[in-house]
């Protein structure tokens, strides 16, 4: 395989002018090291946008994998003004073709240069999803108690959810991105409530006898997935939307924690437990026997998330720190990327947002995948500490 590639290298490199060779080759060095952890930057330069336009760009695409050189270096000429509204260009050296051209105004600054970011990725790669306006929902702690934020996905923006002045957990968006499933201790005892984002209403999801923890939508939001203690034993449940049908699928004197969802609908992943130590496990989403998912031996995995475009599953692994790893869905060789905890896949799957300890509190931070470029996202007001965080898809 490595020898075909070499021979495309010099096929392309033979027919092409002169003066392009080395961007050729440079772009088929990235295909060809394509893989989690260890890709190599899409090289950009940028002029004209100061200030905040430029800060809110740069966060924008090295989340998403792009680095910033100078215009010798990279592939990728961005250009730019914001005076009263926001114009933008992206050339692309290799093709000498202008790959975008658009002014943008009837926004504040920021989600002008966020409009421009989604449409450059896209522009580059029609395949690709755009995250630069996109949302996140996560834990807030407010003193001794928490609350449920909502924020743009680099932390801006935000606003509470929740006025419970109580224990709060795991906010998980619904589908169409309309309402919110979370645990609250509002009644003083872990129910699972489902909130409508539009109107604010909100109504008991569960309230069974024991725990109703970690709820979570399937993808077409037909039924949810939930951890219930409600027969004794910690356990995999599910129901439709209405919460008619509930279904019990897993039987284990261990608990099982944090289900997500396959993008396909047909799988559940979850965190099981046996004699203390950890494994990523499947279900069918309508039961049968259990499958483990092997994470190359690394130490109790948890808090599984499976990836939209199905391929992969991140998770959390303790040593002496929690680290967040992937693994392909099918199990295997897992990659360990940062430190941190409790990762959530953005819309592109390619972009993890995770929390992470510091100073002991926690904050948010954003991982590229592919280059392990990381960002923390500041501080958020309304809330000391952030964490749990979940990303709108």
């Amino acid at each position: 395989m490595k020898r075909n590639l070499l021979q495309q290298i010099c096929l392309v490199s033979a027919l092409v002018a002169p003066g392009m060779s080395n961007a050729v080759e440079q772009e088929l060095e990235i295909r060809k090291t394509l893989e989690p952890g260890n890709t190599k930057p899409i090289w950009v330069s940028m002029s004209g946008f100061t200030g905040e336009a430029a800060r809110v760009l740069q966060f924008d695409l090295y989340v998403q994998g792009f680095g910033f050189t100078n215009a010798e270096g990279a592939q990728y000429l961005i250009s730019g003004s914001h005076n009263g509204e926001l114009k933008g260009q992206v050339t692309d050296k290799i093709t000498k073709r202008t790959l975008l051209s658009n002014a943008y105004s009837g926004a504040s600054l920021r989600r002008l240069v966020h409009r421009f970011a989604d449409d450059f990725v896209q522009a580059r790669d029609p395949k690709a999803k755009g995250i630069a306006q996109t949302r996140i929902a996560f834990k807030g702690d407010t003193g001794s108690s928490g609350e449920i934020f909502l924020a743009d996905f680099d932390g801006h923006n935000a606003q509470a959810v929740t006025q419970d002045h109580a224990l709060v957990a795991a906010p998980c968006w619904a589908h169409g991105r309309q309402g919110l499933y979370y645990t609250s201790y509002k009644l003083n005892h872990p129910d699972i409530f489902y909130q409508d984002l539009a109107t604010g209403s909100r109504r008991e999801f569960a309230r069974h006898g024991g725990s109703n923890i970690s709820p979570a939508a399937s993808p077409d939001g037909s039924k949810v997935a939930m951890i219930l203690s409600k027969d004794g034993w910690t356990d995999l449940y599910v129901c439709n939307a209405d919460r008619s049908d509930l279904r019990r699928l897993t039987r284990s004197p261990q608990d099982e924690s944090s289900p997500c969802w396959s993008p396909d609908g047909k799988w559940i992943c979850f965190a099981a437990k046996e004699k203390e130590h950890r494994s990523l496990c499947k279900i069918s989403a309508s039961g049968g026997p259990i499958h483990a998912i092997s994470t190359g031996g690394l130490p109790s995995p948890s808090e599984p998330d499976w990836s939209p475009d199905g391929k992969w599953i991140a998770f959390t692994v303790q040593y002496r720190d929690f680290q967040i790893c992937i693994v392909p869905a099918a199990g295997g060789q897992a990659t360990q990327l940062v430190e941190g905890e409790d990762p959530s896949w953005a819309p592109n799957s390619r972009t993890l947002i995770y929390a992470r300890r510091q100073g002991g509190r926690y904050t948010l931070s954003v991982v590229d995948v592919m280059t392990n470029q990381h960002k923390d996202i500041p501080r958020i007001q309304g809330s000391s500490s952030q964490s749990q965080p979940s990303w709108a898809r």
